[in-house]
């Protein structure tokens, strides 16, 4: 992890997000989605639920649970598979592995309540604008 907070793949993730969508904002620095891209998306549920501890198969099969019910009941034959993410402190892959199936649209993933540290925080940004710059 980078630091004690956000790993660097979360961050290069969210860095790519921006890049991707941040060409359609002409001569802005602004990051913003256009009216058809928030029409794509938000068009599935997304089931959030925040665990506080360890993450368990109860957890796992719990979202399942919520997801399943959204999918047969909720959701429109017109909008997509309804997503579900499991936030918890501490997250056990094989857990996760072996509990859900290969196709679940169901993903599970560990939070921190701190930032990384802020000088590792800013080398980071740094070597980011140099990347953009050039």
């Amino acid at each position: 992890t980078f630091g004690q907070g956000f790993s660097v793949d979360n961050l290069q993730n969210m860095r790519n997000l921006y890049l991707q969508y941040s060409i359609y904002e002409k001569g802005s620095r602004k990051f913003k989605l256009s009216w058809s891209h928030y029409l794509i998306l938000l068009r599935s549920f997304v089931v959030i639920d925040l665990k506080l501890g360890k993450i368990t198969h109860k957890d796992l099969g719990q979202m399942q649970m919520y997801v399943n019910y959204y999918d047969r009941k909720v959701k429109l034959s017109d909008e997509n598979p309804t997503i579900g993410i499991l936030l918890c402190q501490a997250k056990n892959d094989a857990v996760v592995e072996m509990t859900l199936p290969p196709d679940a649209n169901i993903f599970a993933s560990a939070y921190s309540l701190y930032l990384p540290d802020k000088k590792l925080l800013q080398e980071k940004l740094a070597e980011w604008v140099a990347e953009f710059e050039v």
